[in-house]
């Protein structure tokens, strides 16, 4: 179900933003990679493509819309598993419907413009994933992607927020198989989203440490998790003083990659971006600084304790 933002500027003529806000959010997505730009098998750009917006607000993204549909806020989960009924010409029930906010007839023309598609794409933002229902959300859009490839090319892409969020995915993706919400505590991984996810972990108060790198969830978690990281010993690793910074025990300020660090960025589409210094840095680079911490733990003697009287300890 995956693709290239080439791939989609290329062939897709049917576009579903769902939950974001690409007009301010990601102001080139519309006019370099997936509406305006002319591709090889779409010769007139944005004549040959068929946008939909679903929101729960009209937001300047609308105008660009041929379509927009504003479905009641929290009922994400409940539209995406209507129209998943309705791709396998399943029958729905009208009060399920109107739960949405929608009509019967704007869920099936919908449906009817999905499977009349050459290639579909649908790109899901924080609107749908960190809203009522959450990660659910996220799998339910992705099997309405997968479950229409059975009419025609479907896929799915997230419109990730901060930079270099992909990154993070690829890399414990390729060391883990898991993309994100992982638990290690045993030895091995364990993929739980919801359980194991940082906004999860931090608002239920699980954690009694915090190692902050290159973010800020300070400025951008719920007011429950902002707190547990004032109340526990925050350590951040980032090139300049963060709203995270201010209420964490430990700032690290490192060089900045890309401009006096060497390193890899990755696009939201997963393709690679090698990153070259210009400058010379005058701090110490993310992966100095966690090596250096490593060796010290290392060298730190077993936190628990030595056994006594023949006893093993488990």
């Amino acid at each position: 179900m995956s693709c290239t933002l080439g791939e989609v500027k290329n062939r897709a003529d049917f576009i579903i933003y769902w939950g974001g806000n690409p007009a301010e959010c990601h102001p080139r997505h519309f006019t370099r990679y997936a509406l305006t730009p002319k591709g090889k098998f779409i010769p007139r750009g944005r004549k040959d493509r068929t946008m939909v917006l679903v929101d729960i607000r009209e937001t300047p993204s609308a105008k660009a819309a041929d379509i927009f549909l504003q479905v009641r806020p929290g009922k994400d989960f409940e539209m995406l598993s209507i129209l998943r009924a309705l791709v396998k010409n399943q029958k729905v029930s009208a009060s399920a419907v109107a739960e949405t906010g929608l009509t019967l007839e704007q869920l099936t023309d919908l449906v009817s413009r999905m499977k009349a598609a050459k290639f579909g794409v649908l790109f899901f933002g924080m609107g749908l994933s960190m809203t009522r229902g959450k990660h659910m959300n996220s799998a339910a859009a992705l099997t309405l992607a997968a479950e229409m490839n059975a009419f025609t090319k479907f896929v799915a892409m997230p419109m990730r927020g901060h930079g270099n969020v992909t990154g993070a995915d690829v890399i414990m993706r390729y060391t883990t198989t898991y993309p994100f919400g992982i638990n290690l505590s045993r030895g091995y991984p364990r993929f739980n989203p919801g359980e194991y996810s940082t906004i999860d972990l931090l608002v239920r108060g699980d954690t009694d440490a915090t190692l902050v790198l290159g973010a800020d969830p300070g400025a951008t978690m719920p007011k429950p998790a902002i707190e547990h990281l004032r109340r526990t010993p925050t350590i951040v690793l980032d090139p300049k003083v963060t709203h995270t910074s201010r209420l964490a025990r430990v700032h690290f300020t490192t060089a900045p990659a890309g401009i006096s660090a060497p390193g890899t960025a990755y696009r939201m589409d997963e393709v690679p971006l090698p990153l070259r210094p210009a400058l010379k840095p005058s701090y110490l680079t993310d992966e100095e600084v966690l090596k250096r911490i490593v060796a010290a733990v290392k060298a730190k003697p077993p936190w628990y304790p030595a056994a006594r009287d023949g006893a093993q300890i488990a």
